[in-house]
Formats: C-alpha cells, sequence, structure tokens
C-alpha cells in the first residue's frame, strides 16, 4: 500500500548531506548491508542517487531503481558512478533475474512501495542469504521531516511483513524518526 513519491522538482533537497546523514549515515548503511566487493547491489529508491554513491565504491554493480524519470535525469545530470545503472522501474515489478541481487536497499523510500507484492518481488530478485536494508520515516515520529505521519509504517508493521514475505530479521533498530531494518532470505 505505497503512498506518492517524492516530488522530483525538489530532488535538490535529497542531496543535502547534513540532513540526509542525520538519519542514516553512509557508514551504518555499509555496516548494515556487509557488502562484500563483487556484490550486486539494488538501490530500492534510488532517487537523486545520494546514497548510491556511498554504496557504489563498495560494491561490483549497483542498480539505482527509481520510478521516476527525472529522478534519474537528476542523477545522470549529476554524474553516475561506472558501476552503477539506472533503472526506471516499480518495485513491484523489477527487470532482474531470479537470484540476480546479493543485497538490497531502501533509504526513506519504503512507506512509497510497501506492498506484498513489492516484498514478493524483492525475495524473488535477492540470491538465496540475500541481504534487505530498509531505513524509513517511522509511524512514532512527528512530522516535523519526511512524509506525514500517517503514510509511514512502524518498524514493527514492516517487520512482520518481511517475515510474511519469507524474510528473517536479523537486526531492528527504533530511533526517534526513523527505524533500520536488517532481513536476509529464510
Amino acid at each position: 500500500m505505497g503512498y506518492h513519491t517524492f516530488d522530483a522538482e525538489r530532488a535538490d533537497k535529497l542531496e543535502r548531506a547534513g540532513r540526509r546523514y542525520r538519519f542514516v549515515s553512509a557508514e551504518e548503511l555499509l555496516w548494515a548491508l556487509s557488502l562484500s566487493a563483487d556484490d550486486t547491489v539494488a538501490d530500492l529508491g534510488s532517487g537523486t542517487g545520494f546514497f548510491t554513491d556511498d554504496i557504489a565504491p563498495h560494491a561490483g554493480t549497483v542498480y539505482a531503481v527509481d520510478i521516476q524519470a527525472e529522478m534519474q535525469e537528476y542523477y545522470r545530470e549529476k554524474g553516475v558512478p561506472e558501476n552503477v545503472e539506472l533503472v526506471t522501474s516499480d518495485v513491484n515489478d523489477l527487470p532482474f533475474d531470479d537470484g540476480e541481487v546479493d543485497a538490497a536497499f531502501s533509504t526513506m523510500t519504503y512507506h512509497e512501495f510497501a506492498s506484498d507484492a513489492a516484498l514478493a518481488e524483492i525475495r524473488r530478485v535477492l540470491a538465496p542469504a540475500g541481504r534487505l536494508v530498509i531505513v524509513d520515516w517511522a509511524a512514532t515520529g512527528s512530522d516535523d521531516h519526511g512524509p506525514p505521519v500517517d503514510e509511514r509504517y512502524s518498524a514493527a508493521e514492516a517487520t512482520a511483513a518481511l517475515r510474511d514475505a519469507g524474510f528473517a530479521i536479523d537486526h531492528e533498530a527504533v530511533r526517534p524518526e526513523t527505524f533500520l531494518v536488517i532481513a536476509t532470505l529464510e
């Protein structure tokens, strides 16, 4: 039951490092993903590529997946690392082979695509023991940052949906505005 996507006309706002790293740092995201240098990774809801750029030096191939062509054009103009491929797609219908992706992550976009269909599709494209990292705005947070509270999920709702989709929860952290979940295929 995802909600609206981020307004591409405000894409510059997604490039504010101080604001973005306040809610999840590059180091924390890299720790959560636990990548090998040759891993194939999908950034689900990559937007301007802000976090994609942090992951790219640590992976073999990174797919920057976004439903909005305007976001991908912004990223293209900004400059895309050599090992990053832009993919315009809905998370419900990823253009990858079964088991093609070693790890996937979503930073502040889970609320945009959260559904049984999307989780089943992520499960399909993840390799055996594949890892999914979700950092998103918490339903327990305020309206000061991110989408309206009524468009958010709690960590408990996200982990329940992941378990129902066949993921094991390896780590869960709830913060004042966000939550972090690390899940692997069972």
